[in-house]
């Protein structure tokens, strides 16, 4: 394994082989941005960012001149080769994403793990995160957590993925747009229940910024009657399933595990009945998930 000196910036003379450098950007106050990713976008030979006309401002407001390329989730594909070509013949390029750390529910996967496999060097140069930011705030266990990223845009889809995280236990973290939150909460309150406690982290860092506490149901029915606040990035922690719960792990019995065996000799409601009987938990819970199994067996068949 190779050793790197980690502080290097591009312009350090004694790093002459190219690199990547993952640069954490703000979420909101350009104030948070460090003296470190500050030197290395300014020392770099090219910038990738995820929307030149946003990062603009950015850079504009430090006075940073390097060249930026557009780099997003359509174009990635396309520009991985010459990007790793470019590195591997001695250039340091910079990877921004719109806000936050890149590659978290952002582009550049296809390009760092290219640039892994041909051994070239990718360097982490750490910032702001709007997930650990509102996690740091939101008053729920922070031990162990569970990042979830966007869910899907339909409710059905999402409901399937709400519904196999029902009986997590690690506190989740959603990313979700202003247009869905509404609709998401509502269905996370189906899947999670009512009573689960919740936090809308909204606007992160900025001037209109607010982090809500509450149940599911209490955070649904605020966002109903506010629509004001249905705006901007928002960030949504929800606490894990306690283990005591309807539809927890009973007697020791997982019941997601013995419904997948059931359902491969049963029809589904005599499959539902069996698993009622053996967990103790109530039928209409184990039909729904059932049913969840069951349609991702179809898909995946």
């Amino acid at each position: 394994m190779n050793s790197e000196d980690r502080s290097s910036t591009p312009r350090d003379p004694q790093r002459s082989s190219g690199a990547l450098y993952v640069v954490a950007t703000p979420i909101g106050n350009l104030a948070d941005i460090g003296r470190r990713a500050l030197d290395v976008l300014a020392g770099a030979d090219l910038i990738l960012a995820e929307d030149t006309r946003h990062s603009a401002k950015l850079l504009s407001h430090y006075g940073i001149s390097t060249a930026c390329r557009s780099f997003h989730e359509h174009n990635e594909a396309r520009q991985v080769a010459q990007v790793v070509k470019r590195i591997a013949d001695g250039a340091h390029v910079a990877l921004i994403c719109d806000a936050g750390t890149p590659l978290v529910s952002d582009p550049g996967f296809r390009l760092v793990a290219a640039l892994r496999e041909q051994g070239l060097a990718v360097i982490p140069v750490p910032g702001p995160s709007a997930a650990i930011c509102a996690l740091s705030v939101a008053g729920l266990p922070t031990d162990r957590f569970c990042f979830e990223g966007f869910l899907p845009s339909r409710s059905s889809a999402r409901r399937r993925v709400l519904h196999t995280l029902a009986r997590e236990p690690r506190t989740l973290i959603f990313y979700e747009s202003p247009r869905r939150l509404l609709s998401a909460v509502a269905d996370m309150a189906v899947e999670f229940g009512d009573a689960r406690r919740a936090v809308l982290a909204r606007e992160l860092t900025k001037i209109h910024e607010s982090v809500i506490s509450g149940t599911l149901a209490e955070l649904r029915d605020w966002l109903a009657a506010h629509a004001e606040q249905r705006r901007g990035e928002c960030v949504i922690v929800v606490a894990g399933a306690a283990r005591d719960s309807d539809d927890g792990l009973a007697g020791g019995v997982d019941p997601e595990a013995l419904l997948r065996v059931l359902i491969e000799a049963l029809p589904v409601k005599q499959a539902v009945a069996v698993a009622a009987r053996v967990t103790g938990i109530k039928r209409n819970v184990l039909y729904r998930q059932a049913l969840a199994l069951a349609a991702r067996g179809r898909e995946d068949g």
